[in-house]
């Protein structure tokens, strides 16, 4: 999805929801069509996989956090704020 021109992506796992910019800080795609485990998402394109806390990198090629974004829970409603954690 898009906040304002900023592609996101908002991840539901092990009963938390998280968003994290969906540009992968390596090569300019989708982290949203990769795998999510251990709270971390994968790039499918390179397998770099970033922290769904913090945007930090686990491994190689990627060297740059990708940005976090605060969440709240508002009933059945999901707000994002475009404010960076990290």
């Amino acid at each position: 999805m898009e906040l304002d021109g900023t592609p996101v992506s908002v991840v539901k796992t092990g009963g938390e929801v998280f968003a994290i910019n969906d540009i992968c800080s390596h090569a300019n795609v989708s982290l949203s069509e990769g795998e999510v485990e251990d709270c971390q998402i994968e790039c499918w394109l390179h397998g770099s996989a970033f922290d769904l806390r913090t945007g930090k990198p686990s491994g190689l090629p990627a060297t740059r956090p990708v940005p976090v974004y605060p969440v709240k829970i508002e009933g059945d409603d999901v707000l994002v704020s475009l404010t960076q954690e990290s």
